[in-house]
């Protein structure tokens, strides 16, 4: 925070201006109170496999990898503005990178997964260049065949179980209840990693050259921001962040698919929870994640009426909150749990 010298003329006595210090800052009060109950929360919640329940720990780690996810496509499609419908893409690399590191490598699938989002990342820059090709819808759905390409890939490959799929053996030698607990353990870590990890790259000189190549391209460029490879790191980070995500979900699932895991259903759920939440907002993923939860323990028995009633919620959420739920409590409220944007006040 950074303190400036303004000067205010008294309208009495015009002869004797008095300086004001004035403040640039980021933080405020709804913030820091924000990031202290998010402490306690983790701190807290690290306590649940020595006295939770093992279905608990399931449920969260599943909510952990669409939240992961859903972050990471609003990184790319909310900041970056590249809409994807295509991350199942690097979902899937990374549940089978992690698979074949432990299943054919004999390395230990949890140290695997750092390594599987690195190798979803290194898989994204040649697919890059089929990508930014395309622009606008043309993108998106590009991004959507180039997923069915791998899924079709994937399916072909016998070592990692063709068409059908096979199992995580890797894990075998572990007991259950030890493996579910590190399970959580890592998610956890992971969701707080991929927060303040997205927190400080958009409080950066980066993140304001996103937001900027967001808004306008040609005027960000005119300005001296590299455009194009400023939406390459965003769209390598977005791929490990969904990597990752992937990597972590069939650790927890101990079997893997081309269907499951580059299923397009990945991106609908990314979209809707984002959508609910906010796009564009650290805080809208987040939102829309705990809605998403609370909706599928509630009616996911439902089947086919239950996927109806997501995307009538998500038809009414950008009728009467076109900003989101967070969009709305913002503009009502002014809260703003992860401030971006420098203010100036006294």
């Amino acid at each position: 925070m950074s303190t400036v010298l303004s000067t205010r003329v008294d309208p009495v006595r015009a002869e004797q201006p008095r300086a004001i210090a004035m403040q640039v800052g980021r933080s405020t009060r709804t913030s820091v109170a924000a990031l202290w109950i998010g402490i306690a929360l983790v701190v807290f919640a690290a306590t649940l496999p020595l006295w939770g329940e093992s279905s608990g720990m399931r449920e969260f780690v599943e909510i952990a990898c669409y939240f992961i996810f859903a972050m990471m496509w609003n990184l790319l499609a909310g900041y970056g503005g590249m809409v994807s419908i295509g991350q199942q893409a690097f979902f899937g690399l990374g549940g089978y990178a992690m698979l074949a590191m432990g299943n054919l490598a004999g390395i230990n699938p949890f140290v695997a997964i750092p390594f599987a989002a690195l190798a979803s990342a290194a898989a994204a820059l040649p697919l890059s260049r089929i990508a930014f090709r395309l622009q606008g819808g043309y993108f998106a759905i590009g991004t959507w065949v180039i997923a069915e390409v791998l899924r079709l890939t994937m399916a072909n490959i016998a070592s990692v179980g063709g068409g059908s799929g096979t199992s995580l053996t890797a894990l075998r030698g572990i007991e259950r209840a030890t493996r579910e607990s590190l399970t959580y353990w890592v998610a956890l870590t992971c969701v707080v990693a991929a927060v303040a990890g997205v927190y400080l790259f958009l409080r950066s000189k980066r993140g304001l050259a996103l937001l900027a190549i967001r808004d306008n391209e040609v005027a960000a460029e005119s300005q001296g921001v590299a455009v194009q490879r400023m939406k390459l790191a965003v769209y390598v980070v977005a791929a490990f962040g969904a990597g990752l995500a992937g990597a972590l979900y069939f650790v927890g699932n101990l079997r893997i698919s081309p269907d499951a895991a580059f299923s397009v259903n990945w991106s609908a759920f990314a979209i809707f929870m984002v959508v609910i939440g906010g796009i564009g907002r650290i805080e809208g993923p987040l939102v829309g994640a705990i809605v998403f939860w609370a909706l599928n323990k509630a009616f996911s028995d439902y089947g086919s009426w239950y996927l109806l009633g997501l995307g009538l919620l998500a038809v009414a959420t950008t009728i009467f909150f076109k900003q989101g739920l967070w969009g709305w409590v913002h503009h009502r409220f002014g809260w703003s749990l992860f401030p971006t944007q420098r203010t100036l006040r006294p």
